[in-house]
């Protein structure tokens, strides 16, 4: 009988598995088990607190580490300046970790460790996980807003100048927009990365199969594959930086309504 070939399967690779015999860790009747996802989770965070651990030396004469976190801070300063205002520096901190942990975490996925046998996971490919991310900034805008404001909050839904005819029409729009906007924030992340990451999977297995087919096939469709992917990896590095600053901007977009009713 002849073997059957092999196949690719582009989904697997967003599997969740539970690592270190966890599978069955229960407490209170749910599952606790530590994943390959909750991993690279951890491993992102800890990342993140060396890059800033090692850019905090305040040296008088600063090295290229402290020179790329300042870079980084001064980046994410100058965005909340432009977009929140004078009142936008007290959300630093909370924006500057978000835009980090997802660049980190999209980085961190197209690491190509599958050559030493380890497979990088990539998070951010999870609705979950950019859903709980963007829930959470949306909470925070809902906290100051309501904080700042108090019920005027609600005039966020009804434009300054709008006749008072279209305010039962313009209203319930405003507010569909606005509970949608945690919604399309964790989409846009997840679909991007989950979308690029197929797509490299897909053209790895034109790759294999044009290798394994013959050397006429490795040739018109193997090497032009791998070509393409070669490609796609630096494109997936250039989407890795644009989602996570496109989340942070649009954050702090949110917080520009919730401190100023624009």
């Amino acid at each position: 009988m002849a073997a059957e070939p092999a196949k690719v399967d582009p989904m697997h690779q967003f599997t969740i598995e539970p690592l270190f015999g966890s599978g069955n860790w229960e407490l209170a009747g749910y599952n606790i088990a530590f994943t390959n996802s909750a991993l690279w989770m951890a491993i992102s965070a800890l990342v993140l607190w060396a890059f800033m651990l090692g850019g905090m030396r305040r040296q008088l004469v600063p090295g290229r580490w402290q020179m790329a976190v300042e870079s980084f801070t001064g980046f994410i300063e100058d965005m909340l300046a432009a977009n929140v205002g004078p009142a936008g520096r007290k959300y630093v901190p909370y924006i500057f970790t978000l835009f980090m942990f997802i660049l980190f975490a999209n980085m961190l996925g197209l690491l190509p460790l599958g050559v030493v046998g380890v497979h990088a996971f990539t998070f951010t490919s999870h609705f979950t996980v950019t859903g709980v991310l963007a829930v959470l900034s949306f909470a925070i805008v809902l906290i100051v807003g309501f904080a700042r404001h108090g019920l005027h909050f609600f005039s966020l839904f009804l434009p300054h100048g709008t006749p008072w005819w279209m305010a039962p029409i313009i209203a319930p729009i405003e507010l569909i927009s606005f509970m949608v906007r945690p919604f399309s924030l964790g989409l846009r992340l997840f679909v991007a990365m989950m979308a690029g990451h197929v797509l490299l999977e897909v053209l790895s297995s034109f790759v294999i199969s044009g290798g394994n087919a013959g050397i006429g096939y490795g040739i018109f469709i193997g090497i032009p594959s791998l070509a393409l992917m070669v490609g796609i990896c630096a494109l997936e590095i250039l989407v890795a930086g644009i989602q996570a600053y496109v989340f942070a901007l649009l954050t702090s977009l949110y917080i520009n309504d919730a401190e100023n009713l624009h």
